[in-house]
């Protein structure tokens, strides 16, 4: 009886160690698709932020959302539009980034309360947190190291400074969570060199 006991614990963290992997892998292959087609990364982020918008505004109208919520919701995706007028160069300082943190706090803590009071099976409060709270925020996180490999001085209004110096072959230093991503990847999986 204690074996399979000790078995079953063995097994779990065998089993978290292969969906962190899993996930770690996601990530690098979603910050380097991110890094290479910065445009289209734009758009996508541009359409999840109309979506929540879309999904927000049933909440109210369908199911009887508290307008403070929906309304702080809706102001944060009016931040995130803001956030996207300078996409993929983030600036850690700016007032929209520190803004659209202090919102993803205050959602969290709108939505913890009112789910706290009204009664929503589990499956129903994920599918609100992960539309309305998480979908954006982590998109925008994941293209954080998207701009760091361009000069300024090369930006230009309409210009996809990204695409075109990885599209050139260029490939510089990387730093930010693709250097994360890099490093534990080489730390897990060590690559082999030939022998001639």
């Amino acid at each position: 009886m204690w074996f399979i006991y000790l078995l079953s614990w063995l097994s779990l963290v065998i089993q978290i160690c292969f969906v962190t992997l899993a996930i770690a892998a996601g990530l690098y292959y979603l910050a380097e698709l991110i890094e290479e087609y910065t445009v289209a990364t734009s758009r996508i982020i541009k359409y999840m932020i109309l979506f929540s918008t879309g999904v927000l505004a049933g909440l109210y109208l369908f199911d009887g959302f508290p307008v403070l919520m929906v309304g702080t919701g809706l102001f944060t995706n009016l931040v995130y539009f803001g956030l996207l007028q300078t996409f993929p160069y983030i600036l850690l300082s700016s007032p929209n980034f520190i803004l659209s943190c202090v919102l993803v706090v205050l959602n969290h803590y709108m939505a913890f309360q009112y789910f706290a009071e009204e009664y929503y099976p589990f499956s129903e409060v994920l599918a609100y947190f992960t539309i309305c709270l998480w979908v954006i925020p982590f998109s925008f996180f994941v293209s954080l190291s998207a701009g760091e490999n361009v000069l300024p001085s090369t930006v230009q209004q309409g210009d996809d400074v990204v695409s075109n110096y990885f599209t050139k072959g260029k490939r510089g230093k990387r730093s930010g969570i693709l250097l994360i991503f890099s490093f534990l990847k080489e730390a897990v999986l060590p690559s082999r060199q030939k022998m001639y």
